[in-house]
């Protein structure tokens, strides 16, 4: 299958679920609302810490809200292009349910995992971009476009990586009867995305800045749109898309071979 198929079948789906989400306004909105407040909540707290404190581990307060805000974009692209089909996905592998996706011709793991659109999340993409844009402008920050162009790139692969940490946590589902804490433990890793990695020392810098790629993944854009790129950081973060997704790719593909569909 060429990429141009595997771009129809995405757009099919993505028309699927904007359809649907238009039969169910009421859900749309209430959905987009708590997402929204969730989003206020997380500005107002850098709002409140900052009102006691000039820095936090040399963060300024709009420094801060450029994180925060970059930290949101990655995860509402998340929420709206993956969350609803990954998650899903795991409750398809516990009810046998995951031969519809066995049975489509194509790459499994891009079936299961792009069915589904969250318009709520990708509308709420709006509010992130905003809240980086408006901490830019009050911090005089004037990006080339070269430094926009590779935001963009880091924010691409911020995403990726994500993605790929979520479906090795759903993939423990093909070896587990249930995944459903582990699903869980996403969350409680990406909380720490808001946070700059010099606020990490010791055994925590070395699990959620080294060995998870949880921190990194939001602080190296923002420092792209403070100081400007360098090789290294954009070599590390290129290095470590390639790898969650390749383990992850692995990973899924390995748990295929323990899948026991509905009808065996």
């Amino acid at each position: 299958m060429t990429l141009a198929h595997y771009a129809r079948i995405w757009f099919t789906s993505a028309r699927y679920s904007i359809v649907r989400t238009l039969m169910f306004r009421g859900d749309f909105f209430i959905w987009a609302l708590v997402e929204l407040f969730w989003m206020t909540v997380n500005i107002l707290m850098v709002s409140v810490i900052y009102a006691h404190t000039k820095t936090v581990a040399g963060w300024t307060k709009y420094e801060m809200l450029l994180l925060v805000g970059t930290s949101m974009l990655i995860q509402r692209f998340l929420m709206g292009f993956f969350w609803s089909s990954i998650f899903e996905m795991g409750r398809n592998i516990r009810s046998g349910n995951f031969d519809f996706f066995m049975a489509q011709p194509g790459n499994i793991m891009f079936m299961a995992t792009t069915r589904k659109l969250d318009p709520d999340s990708l509308i709420n993409s709006l509010v992130a971009l905003s809240v980086v844009a408006y901490s830019a402008h009050q911090l005089g920050l004037h990006p080339s476009l070269l430094d926009l162009a590779l935001y963009v790139f880091l924010i691409f692969c911020g995403v990726v990586i994500h993605y790929s940490v979520l479906v090795l946590c759903i993939s423990a589902a093909f070896w587990i009867t249930s995944a459903q804490g582990i699903e869980g433990s996403y969350f409680t890793l990406s909380e720490f995305s808001r946070l700059p990695r010099q606020a990490f020392v010791g055994v925590a810098k070395f699990a959620f800045v080294w060995a998870l790629p949880m921190v990194v993944v939001s602080n190296i854009p923002a420092q792209v749109l403070l100081h400007g790129a360098t090789p290294q950081a954009i070599a590390w973060i290129l290095g470590i898309t390639v790898a969650w997704f390749a383990t992850a790719a692995i990973t899924f593909h390995r748990g295929l071979r323990r899948y026991a569909s509905a009808s065996s």
